[in-house]
């Protein structure tokens, strides 16, 4: 049989290829599919999933939170595994000796609430018991007297029992092997550690777990074993919370205080209880705002700064520019003086809610920023808000396959804490203390005035700038995130919001972006990442600014939820940070 001439090869081939192509190739994507997997106008991209994710600082804690949605736990039961794995593998920051505050939307109920887990002051924690014979402040902020009632065990307990799907005992498993078989230490974990020896160093147990006999840190490549952690975790697994409040630990807590000159009793700690909240709500350019309310002032923070820069056309100004840095400065200052002078724990005082998210009140301090000319922070004063009535730290974000979203943020305080550990219990205590406006309280109290707000009280909670935060869209949450951070809290997550909602950007993107903090003292100076043009720099100048670049500003930890997709975005900040997927 002769073979076809070349022609009718060729068309036969022709013919074959566009029968098989269109009995079985796959399908092509979407186009919009196709920008946002292959988009070369973005740099960083954001990982995807189709279901569940988890993101934090700690990869460990990561991985840990997604095997938890796999083996069919919520977003709350992986937060939970997420909080007690950081207890061992992030000790300068996670914690069971802490606080924190937990931000929980549920898809099938449609609602949100917020729990306050931070810390009280003891009974014993009066003004007097932090003056020297000096007549300053002292062992506020590192050392015994510098901790609070800790407040983690008892928010996690709280969140998952009325909200979890596992056993209590299963998600803390994780844990309890990570601080039992110990660690092998990364290059930044050993760093962290020896950046942090000298606080370590204040209790022998603490040294003892972090620190070589010669008082060097372990290094890079050694194994952390922390096995009095251990016990207390698996304490916590077999007794729930009463383990910490009134078991044993509550008791080797209590003999250590009064053998060492602490003030926290085991009283203090029977007493103590977690709150759930009703969020903090407000809007921006047509998203639903969900924050922290009080003992938190970072979310007021937010919302007001939001209601602030919405009088602006920031879109318009661009990413980076003069005109949005200058804004982002500006109303930072003007939320900042109206936190300081009004936020405060809830039970002290009355908090004017309504003010900090007040779009009236937002327009009224909006209307004081001239785009010519910065504002000395020293000459930003509070604003009548009350006219509207009618360090350290770690965040890590997690969305299920059904919907719900938890944002939690939770701290020791400074890096480590008070540097104090307990004898037998494995975990350092926070230096919450501190966080309490003392030195403002002392000096009212010379010149016979009323305290401040976030005055030290015994039982009150420190005002925090720590706050948990989700934008939602059409009733469901989209952009869930946080950051540690102190005093930069508020402005990293406006920051993280702008971008977004503002700018366009992704999630990787916008968490990639440099950022800027304004600070509030009297010499007022702009914190600035590397990153910004010089010639912007130059303009913030001239306008009265005072940019300084040093270190690096905040850690958001967030995820972005669309129909049948779940983004998620880890900050390069800080190493080890990583999200994964269910």
């Amino acid at each position: 049989m002769r073979r076809p001439s070349a022609p009718i090869r060729s068309a036969l081939l022709c013919l074959f290829l566009a029968a098989t192509t269109s009995s079985v190739a796959a399908p092509v994507p979407a186009p919009a599919q196709v920008r946002q997997l292959l988009n070369y106008e973005q740099i960083h991209k954001p990982l995807e999933a189709d279901a569940g994710m988890v993101v934090s600082q700690s990869g460990h804690a990561s991985r840990i939170g997604a095997q938890v949605l796999r083996d069919g736990g919520n977003a709350v039961d992986a937060s939970v595994a997420m909080a007690f794995a950081m207890a061992v593998t992030l000790p300068r920051a996670g914690n069971i000796g802490g606080d924190g505050y937990m931000l929980i939307h549920l898809a099938d109920e449609d609602r949100a609430v917020a729990i306050d887990f931070r810390s009280m002051a003891p009974a014993l924690a009066t003004l007097d018991a932090y003056v020297g014979e000096d007549g300053n402040l002292q062992g506020h902020s590192a050392g015994i007297r510098a901790a609070g009632v800790p407040g983690t065990v008892a928010g996690l307990a709280l969140a998952h029992g009325k909200y979890g799907r596992l056993p209590w005992k299963q998600l803390l498993q994780p844990a309890i092997r990570l601080a039992g078989d110990g660690m092998v230490l990364s290059r930044d974990e050993a760093f962290a550690l020896d950046w942090g020896r000298e606080r370590l160093a204040r209790s022998a147990a603490g040294a003892g777990v972090f620190l070589h006999p010669d008082g060097s840190a372990l290094r890079a490549g050694e194994r952390l074993v922390q096995a009095d952690l251990a016990w207390s975790l698996r304490q916590i697994a077999e007794h729930g919370a009463d383990a910490f409040y009134r078991g044993e630990i509550a008791e080797r807590l209590d003999a250590g205080m009064r053998a060492h000159g602490g003030l926290l009793r085991k009283l203090d700690l029977a007493a103590y209880r977690a709150i759930e909240r009703e969020p903090l709500r407000g809007s921006y350019r047509g998203h639903e705002l969900l924050t922290m309310p009080p003992s938190s002032g970072g979310g007021p923070g937010i919302a007001m700064t939001l209601n602030i820069l919405e009088q602006f056309d920031l879109a318009a100004m661009g990413a980076g520019s003069a005109d949005a840095l200058h804004l982002l400065a500006e109303a930072t200052k003007r939320a900042w003086r109206d936190r300081r002078a009004h936020a405060n724990d809830p039970a002290a005082a009355r908090v004017p809610l309504e003010g900090f998210v007040s779009k009236a009140y937002g327009a009224s301090r909006a209307a004081a920023i001239t785009m010519e000319r910065a504002t000395p922070a020293a000459d930003v004063e509070a604003g009548d808000i009350w006219a509207q009535e009618g360090p350290e730290t770690t965040h890590f974000s997690a969305v299920d396959g059904d919907g719900n979203a938890v944002s939690t943020t939770y701290t020791i305080g400074a890096d480590f804490g008070s540097g104090v550990m307990i004898e037998g219990t494995g975990f350092l205590l926070g230096n919450l203390i501190g966080n309490f406006s003392l030195q403002a309280q002392l000096e009212a109290a010379r010149d016979g005035r009323a305290p401040p707000a976030n005055a030290l009280r015994p039982g009150s909670r420190p005002v925090s700038s720590m706050a948990p935060t989700m934008l939602l869209r059409d009733g469901r949450p989209w952009l869930v995130t946080g950051s540690p951070g102190g005093n930069t809290i508020p402005g990293t997550i406006v920051q993280m919001i702008v971008n977004v909602v503002d700018f366009g950007m992704n999630i990787a993107e916008a968490t990639a972006f440099p950022r800027i903090h304004q600070q509030v003292t009297t010499r007022g100076e702009l914190d600035i990442e590397r990153g910004f043009s010089p010639d912007t720099l130059r303009i913030l100048r001239e306008r009265g600014h005072q940019p300084e670049q040093g270190q690096t500003i905040g850690s958001t930890q967030t995820l972005l939820l669309e129909a049948q997709r779940v983004q998620g975005a880890a900050d390069p900040r800080r190493p080890g940070a990583e999200a994964v997927a269910q």
